[in-house]
């Protein structure tokens, strides 16, 4: 098995010296010879120089592209990857030492990604990604069907091409599983962060996800409660400006997105309906009891939660509860949940593969 990190950067040179210096601190004993960096300089004004080598030895290819191409710089450098395996990094995020990347040899065929483990720097988890989303900072996906599948869509930019390229996978056929045997640190730095065009971007990125693969049953409903959602965000974050444009180029884009709607029950895999539905029955069905739900309100899965727990009898309340339930689908704000209530039902479980060879 052999392993190809994959980055890009732009115009974050100190940045990215911290996250190299990280990178080449880790125990490569086992990735020397199988594992390289691909490093892809998003035409960052001065451009980036790198050393041949990491300090652990492990090998550094570092492409230059003329024009900034966001997440999408990932395809180029896949194109020259030489791993089976390639793990996505942003140049703020960087492996752990305690990884154990032979895990990712031990994952049946079906699984064609698999999300990791992501630590923020106080000790928490990343947010974002679902049951079969990974978080883009902190993921392997298989070379050949990255690939097949394109990549990533250039017209995102930046944010949701995550959830765009797993609904294809999950069309194609495809799994993604989450491992903890694969661990990542994001510090999430501030440079050339702006909320209000992060919102934008969610919002819109977001809304192109649903137009292009969301049942037409569901399709109104979906984008309703994701125009919502983002809303409750904005107003949270003092970011509505971002939020009105992003709408304002929903208005503008959104009939330009070929629609490939999921089936039903892929769509429901790819919401995290399906991994819910089953925990849940899992945990109630013949026994339906008073539950709470712990977590904010606004979480990602929450509704779908909840309207699974409704439809096994059982009543949500905030006190006399027979159980606890953990309010969300992401995997990173799950397991901080967790953390604090390490009784509670989770509506979904990260899949550890049984070895089947040393």
């Amino acid at each position: 098995m052999a392993i190809s990190f994959i980055m890009p950067t732009r115009n974050r040179h100190q940045v990215l010296a911290e996250t190299l210096t990280r990178i080449g601190a880790i125990n490569a004993s086992e990735m020397i010879g199988c594992c390289e960096l691909l490093i892809v300089d998003n035409a960052s004004d001065t451009p980036v120089e790198t050393p041949a080598h990491l300090d652990n030895g492990i090998p550094i290819k570092l492409l230059r592209v003329d024009v900034n191409m966001n997440t999408a710089a990932r395809n180029i450098a896949a194109i020259e990857a030489e791993g089976d395996w390639l793990v996505m990094l942003d140049d703020d995020s960087s492996p752990l030492s305690d990884s154990n990347w032979r895990v990712l040899d031990q994952f049946d065929e079906e699984i064609g990604a698999v999300g990791g483990e992501i630590f923020l720097p106080a000790g928490d988890h990343e947010a974002g990604g679902l049951p079969e989303v990974f978080v883009g900072c902190g993921c392997a996906i298989r070379k050949e069907l990255f690939l097949e599948l394109s990549g990533y869509d250039a017209a995102f930019g930046y944010y949701a091409e995550e959830y765009e390229f797993c609904a294809g996978l999950i069309q194609s056929g495809y799994r993604v599983a989450h491992t903890r045997s694969i661990r990542f640190l994001h510090r999430k730095s501030a440079v050339a962060r702006d909320f209000n065009e992060i919102i934008r971007r969610l919002v819109r990125n977001n809304a192109w996800v649903m137009q292009r693969y969301a049942p037409d049953a569901v399709l109104s409903e979906e984008l309703e409660s994701l125009l919502n959602r983002y809303h409750m965000i904005a107003r949270k974050e003092n970011a509505i400006a971002g939020y009105e444009r992003g709408r304002k180029e929903i208005e503008q884009t959104l009939h330009e997105q070929v629609r490939t709607p999921l089936y039903p029950e892929l769509w429901d895999r790819f919401t995290g309906r399906a991994a819910a539905r089953n925990a849940l029955r899992a945990a109630f069905a013949s026994r339906p009891v008073p539950v709470q739900v712990v977590g904010s309100a606004q979480a990602k899965g929450r509704g779908i939660i909840e309207s699974e727990l409704a439809e096994l009898g059982c009543d949500i309340v905030d006190q006399g509860a027979e159980s606890i339930v953990i309010g969300t689908l992401s995997p990173g704000p799950m397991l901080d949940l967790l953390a604090d209530f390490p009784d509670a039902v989770v509506p979904w479980a990260f899949e550890e593969p049984v070895p089947t060879h040393p």
